[in-house]
């Protein structure tokens, strides 16, 4: 199959948006349900038509495309503890790649998650600690390890841990979608301005 710059741009604001929501809950103790929703949606989706479908529609990951943007643009508004989340994001997948029994080992207990969902909705507290303790077994262990920052208050309650934690899976999930359609870092260099363009263009799109 041939991917596009749009299928590309989706599931890197796939990472982004991961990351976004992680962040909010460390420093506010919430995050948009809705954003959420669209990230921990896709760790479920595994045989996926194509790429908008893995967050349920394209639309959905709109708030991650805006963070992206936000960072590539710069003008006051970068993000620096948000990129690095991202980069270490896509670090720590390229790991995971290497490492077929984690791989393994994940996607045994996403199936086992997914078979709870008939009881409980994708934001339910059992659903997310199932998911943080994926990756508390799995990711967690590979370095470098992502230590999000944020209000004590707030890292130290476990409901909002396990939502960090569950978040940070699926921006993992996220990234292994963007290699999977061609995602490289080099073009973020390379082709800055035009997947920019692309971007503005994908998220007047989402507007329209």
């Amino acid at each position: 199959m041939n991917y596009t710059d749009r299928d590309r741009l989706i599931a890197l604001a796939g990472v982004y948006q991961a990351a976004w929501c992680a962040q909010h809950i460390a420093r506010r103790g919430m995050a948009d349900s809705d954003a959420m929703t669209a990230c921990i949606h896709s760790l479920f989706q595994t045989d996926s038509e194509d790429v908008d479908s893995v967050f349920g529609e394209a639309e959905a990951i709109a708030p991650g495309l805006r963070q992206f943007i936000m960072q590539l643009k710069g003008n006051g508004g970068r993000d620096i503890e948000l990129t690095r989340y991202v980069v270490a994001l896509l670090q720590l997948e390229r790991k995971l790649d290497a490492d077929p029994a984690m791989l393994q080992r994940i996607g045994e207990g996403i199936a086992n998650a997914h078979g709870r969902l008939t009881h409980y909705h994708l934001l339910h507290g059992n659903i997310l600690a199932q998911l943080a303790d994926i990756y508390a077994s799995t990711i967690s262990t590979l370095q470098p390890r992502i230590m999000i920052r944020g209000e004590a208050l707030h890292l130290q309650n476990p409901d909002n841990a396990n939502k960090i934690r569950a978040l940070l899976l699926a921006g993992i999930r996220a990234a292994r979608l963007w290699f999977q359609v061609g995602g490289r870092r080099r073009q973020l260099l390379f082709r800055r301005r035009q997947i920019l363009n692309a971007a503005d263009t994908l998220l007047n799109e989402f507007s329209g």
